[in-house]
């Protein structure tokens, strides 16, 4: 399994507090049957990014790891990215030093309340850029929680989306838990991931969600989710033809918004 999402780095977020826990949180994760980790910190107002830094930090990590983990593990780079206006400027301006291993994929994270109403300008720009934005986790988000109509605008117009594993099993709740189903029932989610954090409460491991994905849709879909999308960002190659989406937004557009334009391209 390929992990996009993943709180790794030590002492730069509220991940990894250590050298050692990192190495730990490796070591679960290999065990759990993840051979590819993206670190991902976050990169916000409270968050310094700085990616030279964090590829220190990730090959200290990658020196630390016993000899048969580190051979069976690689181990790439990339971020958390927060949706604000400072982040998304300077990305456009370089447009890869946020994204997952210097290609074009970029994780993004919308504010738990308030998403802004230049949302739709915002992603047009990053893709205008050459980016292709990954949204995180939004069946944990309050706001999209309470009216996923926007949601489905995105995902109809080519938004990428990337679900947590313990949503999927209802470490999240009840309610991102019915919202990641429905999303995975519809065919609209294209990666699942661990957003680990820790190695109790947000643990490295992703196959109990894997086989409850199998059991309810079969093994293809359970591998497209966890090794076939995820390993073609992390490789920088285009996804495989994916499913139809069953997407039905709240209202017809009357005509193609800027960010629909673009993906129709």
């Amino acid at each position: 399994m390929v992990d996009i999402h993943h709180h790794l780095l030590f002492g730069v977020d509220d991940g990894s507090k250590s050298l050692e826990q990192s190495v730990a949180m490796v070591q679960m994760a290999m065990q759990d049957g993840i051979t590819h980790i993206v670190a991902t910190p976050h990169a916000n107002d409270r968050y310094l990014y700085d990616r030279a830094s964090h590829e220190i930090l990730l090959q200290q990590i990658r020196d630390a790891l016993p000899a048969d983990v580190a051979a069976a593990m690689t181990l790439g780079l990339g971020c958390d990215f927060h949706l604000n206006f400072e982040n998304t400027e300077d990305a456009r301006l370089h447009n890869r030093r946020y994204t997952i291993n210097e290609t074009e994929y970029l994780l993004i994270e919308l504010p738990d309340i308030g998403i802004s109403n230049r949302i739709d300008e915002i992603l047009y720009n990053l893709r205008i850029a050459g980016m292709t934005p990954i949204l995180t986790h939004p069946e944990r988000n309050v706001t999209l929680q309470r009216t996923p109509g926007k949601l489905q605008e995105w995902l109809a117009n080519g938004l990428l989306l990337q679900v947590t594993a313990g949503s999927v099993t209802g470490t999240f709740g009840p309610t991102a838990e019915a919202l990641a189903w429905s999303l995975l029932k519809k065919n609209s989610v294209h990666f699942l991931a661990t957003d680990a954090h820790d190695l109790e409460r947000r643990t490295p491991t992703m196959s109990a969600a894997r086989r409850l994905i199998a059991d309810r849709f079969g093994d293809e879909t359970a591998t497209r989710l966890c090794v076939t999308n995820p390993m073609a960002v992390f490789e920088g190659k285009p996804l495989p033809e994916q499913p139809i989406q069953d997407i039905e937004p709240d209202e017809p557009e009357e005509k193609p918004s800027l960010w629909k334009r673009i993906f129709a391209r």
